[in-house]
C-alpha cells in the first residue's frame, strides 16, 4: 500500500505525518533527521508486517518538512541544530495527539516505535500516554528521565546498544538496573553494537542483530497490539 502524508491536528497547532499500512496503529518517532526517506521506509516495513504506521514531524515547529540524511557533515550538523532545538515536551504532546487521533479514526489499539531521538520519545511515550505498547531502540538521556519510570502502565520493549557513542556505558547501567525489575520492561542488551545498528545503510549497520531486534520487536508488538 503506497503511503501518504496526512494531518494531525495538535494541541499547538497542525503538522503533517507520512502514514502507510491497515491494522493496529504504530506511531514511528522520528531520528534527528526528520520524516526522511529511512523513516518512510521503516513505515512501509511496519505496513507490510500488518500495521497502520504513521510518522509524525516533530520537528514542525523549528522547520516543518525538514528530511536529512546521515551521508553528509552538513547535514549532521543541521540534524544536531534541530535536535539542540527540539522541545521534548512539546514532541510528547504531539505524540499523544496522534496516538488520539488514531483512535479517533477506529485504531483498535496504538503502540509507538522510536530510533535514536525518537528512542528517547518512545521511553516517555510509554511514560506519558496512554500507548498500548511502545518499542525504543538506542534511546538518547533516558537515564536523566528514569524517574519518570513509576508512570509506565503499558509494556515497553528498549533495545540498548553496548557501544552507543551517545550513551556512555554508565549512562545504560543507570538504565537497565533502574528498568530491570519494571514489570513492564523489557530490556535487550547488544554489547558490541554502536549507535544505529538497525538503520540500513548506516555507518555502524549490523545485518544479524538488526533483523534480531526487529523480530523481537514485532513479535512484542504483533502480542501486545493484535
Amino acid at each position: 500500500m503506497a503511503g501518504s502524508d496526512i494531518t494531525i491536528h495538535g494541541p499547538d497547532g497542525d503538522f503533517s505525518a507520512y502514514q502507510t499500512g491497515e491494522g493496529p496503529a504504530v506511531i514511528v518517532l522520528q531520528e534527528i533527521f526528520g520524516v526522511n526517506a529511512v523513516m518512510r521506509e521503516l513505515c512501509d516495513d511496519y505496513a507490510a508486517q500488518g500495521f497502520t504506521a504513521i510518522c509524525p514531524d516533530l520537528f514542525w515547529r523549528i522547520k516543518p518538512g525538514i528530511q536529512l540524511t546521515d551521508k553528509t557533515e552538513e547535514e549532521w550538523k543541521q540534524a544536531f541544530d534541530l535536535f539542540g532545538k527540539f522541545d521534548v515536551d512539546a514532541g510528547i504532546k504531539d505524540v499523544a495527539a496522534t496516538i488520539a487521533q488514531m483512535r479517533q479514526n477506529g485504531a483498535p489499539k496504538v503502540g509507538a516505535v522510536g530510533y535514536c531521538l525518537g528512542g528517547q520519545l518512545a521511553y516517555l511515550t510509554a511514560c506519558r500516554t496512554d500507548a498500548d505498547a511502545c518499542v525504543g531502540y538506542y534511546g538518547v538521556n533516558i537515564q536523566t528521565l528514569l524517574s519518570e519510570a513509576s508512570s509506565i502502565s503499558h509494556p515497553l520493549m528498549l533495545h540498548i546498544a553496548g557501544q552507543d557513542e551517545f550513551v556512555p556505558p554508565e549512562a545504560q547501567t543507570q538504565i537497565m538496573d533502574a528498568l530491570s525489575e519494571h514489570g513492564l520492561v523489557t530490556i535487550h542488551h547488544y554489547a558490541e553494537r554502536d549507535h544505529a545498528f538497525a538503520r540500513p545503510g548506516g555507518a555502524h549497520y549490523h545485518a544479524e542483530d538488526a533483523n534480531l531486534a526487529n523480530a523481537r520487536s514485532i513479535n512484542f508488538l504483533n502480542d501486545k497490539l493484535k
